[in-house]
């Protein structure tokens, strides 16, 4: 008997909706009310997940380089849609500022002219970089010097000692010397802390034949590549963490700048590209 209703109901056409809400005894105000407050399915939903394991990857990434990298991955997504989701999730970066004296150039050692402003950079290995930063530690201090090449923003060179000594900065040259090729005319710019300064330093730069250049004093604008890496270093890795000795901060910051850094982080004045990345379209030749 079942089956004969079933099949005369399969034969009959739909009800009238009208029909439908009396037989059930519902207003038509009651269903259209119902579909209205009924939740309707997000339409940012699988791009607010993307963005949000980039977010979990890249936990200092701003909405620019969020959307740079959506790009790279193939999802076309506008940067002010992406800031919105962001603001919502509460994914937007919050900055801190602190600051330890790391230069004295309180000394009588010779200083050089800023050769910066004069020099036009094409290419790697025409103008190299330099600064000194502090690393804090649980219990103390120790320092982070760096070298990096201008035109690729890739860090070269890098040494991590408890010590603010010349020989600090001495380590993260001779790895720069190390790992590059020193080109006719090359510029090695730094502010005019006594490290830089010392006759050690500056006469190792003279043996291999490249040019000292050094930011006016009290200037921090002169070395303003040098300053703006080292926050980058500060915000997405250093402040992310609480180093216990400096065998684990050597080993993380380390990773974090030969891994990371120069192999991964999408950098705004390179189009959004990691400087690894940015030094192999260089190398590659010019199509005519």
């Amino acid at each position: 008997m079942r089956q004969l209703a079933a099949q005369h109901l399969s034969d009959q056409q739909p009800l009238p909706v009208a029909a439908i809400f009396e037989a059930l005894a519902l207003s038509r105000a009651t269903h259209y009310r119902h579909r209205i407050d009924a939740p309707q399915p997000d339409p940012d939903s699988e791009l607010r997940d993307r963005i949000q394991r980039i977010a979990l990857e890249w936990p200092a990434y701003g909405y620019r380089r969020i959307t740079a990298e959506l790009h790279r991955r193939g999802v076309e997504a506008n940067h002010k849609r992406v800031l919105r989701l962001m603001r919502g999730d509460n994914l937007l970066i919050l900055r801190r500022r602190s600051f330890i004296r790391t230069t004295d150039s309180r000394h009588t050692l010779a200083r050089y002219p800023n050769l910066v402003p004069e020099l036009a950079v094409t290419g790697i290995n025409q103008l190299w970089v330099a600064d000194i930063t502090y690393i804090r530690l649980l219990r103390e201090f120790v320092y982070l010097a760096v070298i990096l090449d201008a035109c690729s923003r890739r860090c070269i060179g890098w040494a991590l000692e408890p010590y603010l000594e010349a020989e600090l900065a001495l380590s993260a040259l001779r790895m720069a010397l190390a790992t590059r090729r020193v080109e006719p005319g090359l510029v090695h710019h730094s502010d005019q802390g006594v490290q830089y300064a010392s006759l050690a330093y500056t006469e190792l730069l003279k043996e291999q034949g490249i040019c000292i250049s050094m930011s006016r004093r009290g200037n921090a604008y002169d070395n303003a590549q040098a300053e703006s890496f080292i926050k980058t270093l500060k915000y997405e890795e250093v402040y992310l963490f609480e180093y216990e000795t400096i065998v684990e901060a050597r080993s993380s910051i380390g990773h974090f700048l030969e891994e990371v850094y120069n192999q991964k982080r999408l950098h705004s004045a390179l189009g959004y590209v990691p400087p690894a990345e940015f030094e192999q379209q260089l190398r590659q030749p010019t199509s005519a």
